[in-house]
């Protein structure tokens, strides 16, 4: 289950019809509230690894999984709810993805040569 790929479940503004935009915006704003929850409960595990306080609450062990999971966790929710900047940039990557010229099929058979 951990392997799936995760995509946003919360809809943009603009993919939503006009009697359903209040409702996203509040499944947005909940959604953009775990992923604040999930970030300050990394930053906190690894503020505690670099203090070292965590000698005094954890194993070596249970704390290697607490921040792993911690991590993860934030990693994910980064992905589920990206912020308005991150959109922006993925949609300018994309954008600059498509527009760059493919390369001609010689140059690639060099390559492969």
């Amino acid at each position: 289950m951990t392997d799936r790929q995760s995509t946003c479940p919360v809809a943009r503004p603009a993919d939503v019809p006009p009697a359903m935009l209040q409702a996203a915006a509040k499944w947005e704003g909940v959604a953009r509230k775990w992923r604040m929850l999930a970030e300050r409960r990394s930053a906190h595990h690894i503020e505690m690894f670099n203090s070292g306080r965590w000698k005094h609450y954890y194993t070596d062990e249970e704390f290697l999984l607490a921040m792993r999971s911690a991590i993860v966790t934030a990693r994910d929710w980064r992905a589920l709810v990206p912020t308005a900047e991150e959109r922006a940039a993925a949609t300018a990557e994309l954008a600059a993805s498509e527009m760059a010229p493919e390369p001609p099929a010689e140059i690639e058979l060099r390559r492969a040569a």
